[in-house]
């Protein structure tokens, strides 16, 4: 009876553990869509043989529901459930604006 115990403990654990959804930060590309983003987010990985640092970049759809959004604004994104067919991220926050228009 007391495996059952610690099964039935070790099973409410990892729940009790809230975990933090994925975040990227990188530039808005596009923001032309309804409450859509395009954000190209760029890491540096080192080549294996060469060991020389390679930029290497994602786009990817976030949803913006205030469209507040503009070209070249830097944003920080998370993680999410998909929204729609290619959403699966969510705007967390604009770190910093563009001072041109949106175009």
């Amino acid at each position: 009876m007391s495996e059952v115990d610690t099964a039935a403990a070790e099973e409410s654990a990892p729940a009790a553990a809230p975990t933090r959804a994925r975040s990227v930060q990188g530039s808005v590309e596009s923001a032309r869509m309804d409450k859509t983003i395009t954000v190209l987010v760029e890491r540096q990985l080192q080549h294996p043989l060469y060991k020389k640092y390679i930029r290497r970049s994602t786009r990817l759809h976030a949803h913006d529901a205030n469209n507040e959004c503009q070209k070249g604004d830097l944003v920080i994104i998370e993680e999410c459930r998909p929204i729609s067919k290619m959403k699966s991220w969510r705007l967390v926050k604009v770190v910093s604006r563009t001072d041109g228009a949106a175009g």
